[in-house]
């Protein structure tokens, strides 16, 4: 299988989150007891994907490189870019296009939150497909969204994609989590903006599908997918993480544990790193996680 190589895209003014996204990167706030940046983050990790790249603003570098680094201490490798002008989520992929390289690539909005039973498994299979692979999850209100529609009379087979329809065909929005080929690169390069003066990610979802290269994963009942964008979705977010973090005694969106369970932290380096960790509970269940699973991972 071609390598992978993961792209968040954490750009964007956060207009929709002002004033508290005044002098802060929306993918900073908190969701719950993590940055917001901690969730797509653990997605990719879960994909199997260990070489990220995250594109902000100029002014919110720093933010990110002072909470990350360089990916080390969680066993990945990150690197950054600057988004000078948001011009649509396809943008990313010319923005990132040395970072991609050869490479084929997963895209993921910095605001996006999944979570569901055998997560790893459905992202690394998704990872197979030839050409591209998106998702799509039933929601109440498709007009907010990219919605996908299937054919009467093959319901697997996308019959076509649009965004943000005032009349929807079905209610399957696209999520903010895509998996594509290397060909990607190309196709973004000949994009032309739409309407709005955005490269337009259904474009290039439209462009695999008229190639017969687009696939479509429904994410089935017992999933939850979040896009925190607005006030109310941040506080539903948080109070969901809360919610299953203290009934099921487990961190939600936590890279390290993540790390330890692929084998990219040793048990040792783990340890190492929690030295510099103040005490709080996130290290506390940290180094409760190598104390009962020393004969597993150690």
């Amino acid at each position: 299988m071609k390598k992978f190589k993961g792209i968040i895209l954490a750009g964007g003014s956060g207009s929709r989150l002002f004033p508290i996204t005044n002098g802060l990167s929306k993918q900073l706030l908190p969701i719950y007891n993590k940055p917001m940046i901690y969730y797509p983050l653990s997605t990719l990790m879960q994909a199997k994907i260990r070489d990220i790249l995250i594109i902000t603003n100029k002014e919110y570098l720093n933010f990110y490189k002072n909470i990350l680094g360089n990916g080390r201490k969680l066993g990945i490798s990150i690197s950054y870019a600057v988004q000078k002008r948001p011009q649509g989520i396809a943008q990313a992929f010319l923005i990132g296009k040395k970072f991609i390289g050869k490479s084929n690539v997963t895209l993921i909005l910095g605001d996006n939150i999944f979570y569901g039973p055998n997560m790893s498994k459905i992202l690394n299979n998704a990872k197979k497909s030839k050409g591209a692979t998106i998702f799509g999850f039933y929601v109440s209100d498709p007009q907010r969204f990219g919605v996908v529609s299937f054919k009467k009379s093959m319901p697997n087979i996308v019959d076509k994609i649009e965004e943000k329809p005032i009349t929807p065909k079905s209610n399957y929005a696209v999520t903010g989590l895509y998996f594509y080929d290397n060909k990607v690169i190309n196709i973004a390069k000949k994009l032309k903006p739409s309407a709005r003066g955005e490269l337009e990610i259904t474009d290039i979802n439209n462009e695999y599908l008229r190639r017969k290269k687009l696939y479509v994963q429904k994410f089935k009942k017992g999933f939850a997918w979040l896009d925190t964008g607005t006030f109310t979705s941040l506080i539903d977010a948080s109070n969901f993480i809360k919610i299953l973090e203290e009934r099921q005694s487990l961190l939600v969106g936590c890279p390290e544990e993540i790390s330890i369970k692929n084998k990219w932290l040793t048990k040792r380096e783990l340890l190492k790193n929690l030295k510099k960790y103040p005490k709080n509970e996130y290290s506390n269940y940290l180094t409760n996680i190598l104390n009962e699973n020393t004969l597993i991972w150690g």
